[in-house]
């Protein structure tokens, strides 16, 4: 089916973020290939003697500015220039050494505020990105390994890493309702709770899920195509109007105003219907999957969760090979909410699969149902006096199994920091999938006595499980190093994006603070006590120099 080659074969990558390094490799890799195995020798050869020999070129250049100094010392009088200019310096007051101090001081300041501001902004040091992209390709040196998603053999050849998809960009399988609930947040904070990236991807999603399988679009189809692209809500409300002037019967104009003009889910809910008893009659299976899922969500938001969870199982029963979809994920929270835990068991035996992909549901989900057999009766004191059960070890082995997938949810569900509305995609084991996860999940943890306490008290010892370096991973395959640069991208602006492992901070800032506190300090120092100060100075200059001495500055 159509649905099915979608989902299989498009893959949402973050356009964009890929480092240019990682792109020129790419392409060394394919000219190499493509190329005369002789003349790519003899470049590599080439490559490898510049390289080789860029370091000698310094010491050698450094060598004749020496011995240039030597020879032209009496011929320019270096002497007699030096003597002038210590006689020149004497002369020099100490307000000019208060100047001085303090305008050093102001500049490494603001470089310090610079790349303090850069480095929270994008992760880094604006220094350090400059020196590695201009001028190590200089030096011959190479990126990180880590960082490009390279390892090193065994005879220490770069080599590109193995290919997973774990940069991969998914839709959220509970996502909310623009016009009934996006909008509604909009209206109450002033804030825009969806990026334009993560829209342009649901644009993507939509343009391709409601093309229809017929050869040719008809004139309402085209319409359509044309309002899931519009960036405006009302010019998107507008064309699906448009469309429905052209036909009565176009089902995806409905999905379009219950999706972004209705603002409650009841009115969603009766659009919704208005479409099914269209998308019945016709043979787009895409449509009609999209349309029964979303009403589902509305009848479980309305709490008709019994007829949400028979709605999702008859979906899953229709379509049984539309797994990668998510619908389980969608019937383990309502599930949840009836409290049917053997039901979800269930659920999980079959999805909870180690050749089926993970997802921070399936991990979060199955270790709260292993910590609520033994939260209720547990106590970090009895625990450490007599040891863990084999049913809490049990738990704890499933939240450090959890954590180790996704390490930011805890933070959500212990509520050490707060939660936002959820983006339309998410990106797995990232901060995207944590909220998502915690904005659904949150209530059932607290519904599970003593399952946040038996979180709390032992979600950070699985940092402790993971080895150093992160690159060999653990349980599950090392943590990718592109989730916070695609977080940044589906997440909003206002809502600090949590990072893992937490970034220290880069050498230049901690060099421009010091170098702004050290000259600041000798600044103040000057101007308080100016002969103490040029005591201090003239000992210093004698005893590095011998000879020539700086000026005292009273």
């Amino acid at each position: 089916m159509k649905l099915l080659s979608i989902f299989q074969n498009k893959s949402l990558w973050l356009r964009g973020h890929v480092t240019p390094l990682f792109t020129g490799i790419r392409r060394n890799m394919e000219n190499t290939a493509g190329s005369n195995p002789q003349s790519n020798g003899f470049t590599e050869k080439l490559k490898s003697w510049l390289s080789w020999s860029w370091t000698y070129v310094c010491f050698i250049w450094f060598g004749m500015v020496l011995i240039m100094i030597y020879v032209l010392w009496s011929p320019l009088k270096l002497q007699e220039t030096l003597a002038s200019a210590s006689v020149f310096l004497n002369t020099l007051t100490p307000k000019f050494y208060v100047a001085l101090t303090g305008t050093s001081s102001l500049i490494s300041g603001l470089i310090l505020i610079f790349e303090w501001w850069y480095f929270r902004k994008y992760g880094t040091s604006f220094i350090e990105q400059v020196s590695v992209s201009h001028l190590r390709p200089l030096l011959g040196g190479v990126e990180s390994s880590s960082a490009t998603g390279l390892f090193t053999s065994i005879n220490g050849e770069t080599e590109l890493r193995p290919s997973v998809s774990e940069c991969k960009v998914w839709r959220n399988p509970l996502n909310l309702f623009r016009g009934a609930e996006y909008n509604r947040y909009t209206w109450v904070t002033g804030k825009e709770p969806l990026t334009y990236y993560d829209m342009n991807l649901s644009a993507q999603d939509h343009q391709t899920f409601f093309t229809g399988d017929t050869p040719q679009l008809r004139p309402e189809d085209a319409v359509m195509q044309k309002a899931w692209r519009e960036r405006n809500p009302q010019a998107r409300i507008r064309a699906a109007y448009q469309a429905l002037e052209m036909n009565q019967d176009c089902a995806a104009a409905y999905v379009l105003l219950a999706e972004e003009e209705a603002t409650t889910i009841t009115e969603a809910e009766r659009l919704f219907r208005k479409a099914l008893s269209i998308g019945k009659s016709g043979k787009d299976i895409n449509l009609l999957v999209y349309i029964k899922r979303r009403l589902a969500m509305c009848a479980r938001k309305l709490g008709r969760v019994k007829e949400a969870v028979k709605m999702m199982r008859d979906l899953m029963k229709e379509f049984p090979l539309l797994g990668m979809l998510n619908i389980h994920e969608n019937l383990l929270e309502a599930l949840l909410e009836l409290q049917a835990y053997a039901d979800v068991q269930a659920v999980l035996a079959k999805y909870d699969d180690i050749s089926l992909p993970k997802s921070a549901t399936i991990c979060y989900t199955s270790a709260l149902l292993k910590a609520r057999a033994v939260s209720d009766k547990f106590s970090p004191e009895a625990a450490s006096r007599r040891g863990l059960s084999s049913a809490e070890m049990n738990a704890v082995e499933a939240i450090h199994r959890a954590v180790e997938f996704n390490p930011h949810v805890p933070k959500y569900l212990l509520e050490m920091k707060s939660l936002i509305l959820p983006p339309e995609h998410i990106l797995k084991r990232g901060d995207s999938e944590a909220v998502a996860y915690a904005f659904f999940h949150l209530q059932h943890w607290k519904r599970a006595e003593g399952a946040l306490n038996l979180l709390h008290c032992t979600w950070e010892g699985t940092f402790r499980l993971i080895p150093y370096p992160l690159e060999k991973g653990h349980l599950f395959y090392p943590y990718p190093g592109c989730t916070e640069t695609a977080d940044r991208e589906l997440l909003p602006s206002f809502h600090e994006v949590s990072v893992y492992p937490k970034k220290e901070l880069p050498f230049f800032i901690l060099f421009t603070a010091g170098l702004c506190s050290f000259t600041a300090m000798l600044a103040m120092l000057t101007h308080q006590f100016p002969e103490l100060m040029g005591v201090f100075a003239k000992a210093v200059s004698t005893s590095t120099t011998g000879s020539y001495s700086l000026p005292l500055l009273y």
